[in-house]
Parts: structure tokens; sequence; C-alpha cells
């Protein structure tokens, strides 16, 4: 199943929506308490997503098309991403990549919808990567996994731009802020439900800056799988439902080519992940 979150005619709240071949359908109209965002079907469990799929059939469909897209993830317990993880990223960006996943954390101010405008001042940083990334939402509560258990707890795989500000992340021992401007972590458009990737390590990931492909792999790629990583937090903290962790970014970055590619004024960039989506964002750079 897909979903997203999505600006009804009179919305002023993204409210979540059941996507397929035929339009959108709102979730919450399916039936009484039915959940209105992603963070409440999350909770209700299995039960509840199959209560929705059950009744989704037959019901009013509309032109996705006609709505702008809310961020996929809404107010998620927190957002953990991972650096490091592609073995031709952290060679281009002359890092070594530790015995163990290096981990840090985004904040909530820099999530941002597909199809949005992310902007930030030219006096700040002129130096704006991107990276494409698949990102994996928890459902089921995860605390002292093994890797063979890891993948049950996933409630979907979406698709993520880990936006960074090079000659920050550069400069400073840690790297949320260069990650946290806002809107510099795009998310969607959909969440898709983890019984439609039978294996999130093989999945062709890419990016486009300008019409230019510039990132172009396979999650087969990373150095650490999505179960690996799973395992490997979960023996710290719990993750709890909804959290949404971003695993990485495949070779490529505008750093490290030769002329450098970073995002300018008006720059659009589109980043994908083949049976997730395709994420795009367009760019400001205030004077």
């Amino acid at each position: 199943m897909r979903f997203a979150h999505v600006f009804g005619e009179t919305a002023t709240t993204p409210e979540l929506v059941l996507v397929d071949d035929e339009g959108a359908t709102f979730v919450g109209d399916l039936f009484a308490g039915a959940p209105r965002v992603l963070e409440d079907l999350i909770a209700g469990g299995e039960d509840l997503l199959q209560r929705v799929a059950d009744a989704a059939p037959g019901a009013n469909r509309h032109a996705l098309a006609d709505f702008a897209f809310g961020s996929v993830v809404l107010s998620p317990p927190v957002i953990l991403a991972i650096g490091l993880n592609y073995s031709a990223h952290s060679g281009e960006l002359g890092l070594k990549t530790d015995a163990t996943p290096t981990v840090f954390t985004l904040w909530p101010n820099s999530l941002a919808a597909h199809g949005g405008t992310t902007s930030w001042p030219r006096t700040l940083s002129e130096s704006i990567d991107y990276e494409a990334e698949l990102g994996v939402i928890i459902g089921a509560a995860a605390k002292d996994v093994t890797e063979e258990e890891a993948l049950d707890h996933v409630w979907g795989y979406t698709v993520v731009n880990d936006i960074t500000a090079r000659d920050i992340q550069f400069s400073e021992a840690q790297w949320s802020r260069c990650k946290s401007f806002d809107g510099f972590t795009p998310t969607g458009p959909f969440v898709v439900t983890a019984d439609e990737i039978p294996d999130p390590q093989d999945l062709h990931i890419w990016a486009v800056v300008d019409g230019q492909t510039v990132q172009d792999a396979s999650t087969g790629q990373m150095i650490r799988g999505v179960a690996t990583l799973i395992s490997h937090l979960s023996r710290s903290v719990t993750l709890l439902p909804g959290t949404l962790i971003s695993t990485g970014s495949p070779g490529g970055a505008g750093y490290s080519r030769d002329p450098q590619i970073f995002l300018r004024d008006r720059s659009s960039v589109t980043v994908g992940v083949d049976g997730i989506g395709e994420l795009t964002t367009n760019c400001r750079v205030l004077d």
C-alpha cells in the first residue's frame, strides 16, 4: 500500500491519503475514527492498516495532481541519519568509515515536502549539496532486536533528500546543524508499506540536479544494510513507532565533483528510489 500526506482544497494541515492507480482516497473519510495522519495509522498497528485496506475499495478517489504534498512524516519521535554508509561517498568526502555506524539526528524543522521550495540565505552558505537516501519508518517498537528480526519492525519505506551545507559540515564537530536548516530534509512523496519492498538492499537509487544525473547506485552498495542498522540502533535506544531513519547516500555528491555542483538559486533536485517514488525540491537562495 502507498500513502502520502496532502493538503485538501480547504485544509490548512496535511491529511493522509491512500494512493493507487485510480487516485487518492482520504483515509480519514473511510470510517468513523479513521486516522488522518500517518503517525496515527502506524500507532494502530496491523489491525488498523487492514481495516483501512478493507474499506478502501470503492471509496471516492481524487486526482493526486489536484493537491500539494506534505512531508510524508509530520511528527516523528526522532529522525536518525546515518553517515558514510556507502564506500564511494565516504571516499569522495575524504572521510574514514568507522567500525560502527556514524549516527546523528536531524531536527524536525528540517522536514519538507515533495514539490516544495527550500530556501536559505546566501550569507549562511553557498555550498549546499544534495544526498539521495532511502528512508525507513519504524512500525513496531524495536529494542535489542537481532538482524534477523529487524525488518519485522519496519512499517514502510520512503525517499529522503539529506540536503547539506558542506562548508558548515567541515567546520563543526557534529553534523546535525549543517543538515537541519529549515526545509533541508525533504521526504516523500510516498511511504510504501514494507510488504511492497521484499528486499531493501535491492533498490535503484539516484539523484538528478537541473537535468543532470549526479547519483546512480543501488542500495545493495550500503556498507551496513537496513537490518544491520536497525539492530545496531536498537541496542542503545528503543526505536519508537514512527521513527524515521535516513540510511545514507551513495557516491556522486556535488562537493566532490570537478567542477563542484552545488544547489543554486532556482535549482531543481529530484532524488528517487525504485518502487517508492521520486522526490523533487525547488531551491531559492536569499540575498
